[in-house]
């Protein structure tokens, strides 16, 4: 699951460690689509594709759930293919894994590169959730060398970090997560407007910023130091993360506790020159980021209005004791992990629309998906010129002020107020292909809202 978002440091706090689309002068390929009515994916006989290529076009478009209803009309050996990707997409490592490894060598000679990139595409993500290190980096690596010259500038840049990164943890042990009854800790507001939680890197407490879409742990130099870490000699150089060349080292934190109460141990972490996350005008300094294996390990995490987090930990839900559930929450909406989009499914059951939640970026906005189907809503209000927060290289765009947006979430009914609403497709899948983007300004609205990983569910409060 790789980072994406080109972290500019000259956007500051607008980009820093935002999950969302990004796009590059390479875009990825276009789904087929009916004209009018959201853009959505054609399907069926008359679009003219064979059940496949539908498929295909479905899942770059992230409808799952259409993908499911698909698949008895392949053959098993491709439709096992798809329900492991599928698993992928659920979040479901091991079952993906036992679906995709038996695969590989009939995939390859198969000659079909893109059921190849898919296949090893998620089986590298699937071993990195798991921890899996050293797999995670040889699959990394041949994904790149069967498929790396005939990737798009998005899925090469996406690959990048765990590419170059994982080699250097191949021979670190897996991390391993103490038994740990729910929990409240309180949270603070770092000066870039992201989410700061109380950590202890083995006895010594400091402050780690919590973004669920990166794929690694990030610790300093001078805290790594300070607290005895062992840092690898060897390092590597990348560059998706600033947008320019950093060198990165890597190291296992022996014992880490969150909140004070749940604690993990061995976790590996890559270490960054403390100036490549000083941030001059608010004098701000990067400790260290949480990221995905980190945030997995608290099982549902309920943020609150009030700056606290509500943490039932547990690895599945059905395992949890009945005190470790939280029944002040609804079923909520399913989400997804994509790459590293989450994406939820918002709206009726059957009739779903796909958004991304990015809970590390600052600025939300719909896409002209959301236009073309709510154009009578929000068309002669306020307009201004909106630039995309992930890509100020792109223009600035057209959009309307809409001054509030119905959201539905797993039965629940929220809305967005004051929210960017784009008029015309930005040219690139990567931005267009979902109904919109809900960052930081737009969660912090609600009353409160959960990521379950044990379910893989997205709830919200009642307003």
């Amino acid at each position: 699951m790789a980072r994406a978002t080109s972290l500019c440091l000259a956007l500051g706090a607008a980009a820093l460690f935002g999950g969302g689309p990004r796009a590059h002068a390479q875009q990825s390929p276009e789904p087929q689509q009916e004209p009018g009515a959201g853009a959505q994916v054609r399907t069926g006989t008359k679009s003219g594709l064979d059940v496949d290529t539908r498929i295909q076009n479905l899942l770059r478009d992230h409808q799952y759930f259409r993908v499911a209803d698909e698949l008895d009309q392949l053959a098993p050996a491709d439709a096992q293919l798809y329900r492991g990707v599928l698993a992928n997409r659920n979040n479901d490592p091991q079952k993906s894994i036992a679906m995709l490894e038996p695969l590989v060598e009939s995939v390859e000679a198969s000659g079909s590169l893109a059921h190849e990139k898919l296949l090893r595409k998620a089986l590298a993500e699937d071993y990195l959730r798991m921890g899996e290190w050293s797999k995670a980096a040889k699959s990394y690596q041949a994904l790149e060398a069967r498929a790396g010259s005939k990737m798009t500038a998005d899925e090469q840049y996406e690959i990048e970090m765990p590419l170059k990164m994982l080699p250097l943890a191949v021979g670190n042990p897996p991390m391993t997560v103490d038994p740990c009854e729910p929990f409240v800790m309180q949270v603070s507001m770092d000066p870039l407007g992201l989410t700061d939680i109380p950590v202890f890197v083995d006895s010594s407490p400091h402050s780690w910023m919590l973004d669920p879409t990166a794929p690694f742990n990030l610790i300093a130099r001078s805290l790594a130091r300070e607290v005895g870490l062992k840092i690898s000699e060897d390092a590597v150089t990348i560059h998706s993360l600033t947008g320019k060349p950093m060198q990165v080292h890597a190291t296992v934190i022996p014992r880490f506790t969150i909140g004070g109460r749940l604690t993990l141990r061995n976790v590996t972490a890559f270490v960054f020159d403390d100036a490549d996350y000083y941030f001059q005008h608010t004098h701000y300094q990067v400790e260290g980021v949480l990221g995905y294996a980190a945030l997995e390990a608290l099982g549902s995490v309920k943020f609150t209005s009030d700056a606290t987090i509500v943490v039932h930990p547990g690895k599945d839900a059905a395992d949890s004791s009945s005190d470790a559930k939280d029944p002040s929450d609804p079923l909520g909406a399913r989400f997804f992990l994509d790459g590293d989009q989450v994406i939820v499914a918002l709206g009726s059951p059957g009739n779903e629309r796909m958004f991304v939640v990015d809970a590390g970026g600052q600025q939300s906005y719909l896409t002209s998906r959301y236009y073309d189907e709510h154009a009578q809503d929000v068309a002669g209000g306020q307009t201004i010129q909106f630039s995309i927060p992930t890509d100020p290289a792109i223009a600035a765009q057209p959009a309307y002020v809409a001054e509030s947006v119905p959201l539905e979430v797993g039965g629940a009914t929220v809305h967005a107020h004051y929210i960017q609403v784009l008029t015309q497709p930005l040219g690139s899948a990567a931005l267009d292909d979902v109904y919109g983007v809900l960052g930081v300004d737009v969660l912090e609205q609600l009353r409160s809202y959960t990521f379950d990983y044990r379910t893989m569910r997205f709830s919200v409060g009642k307003e």
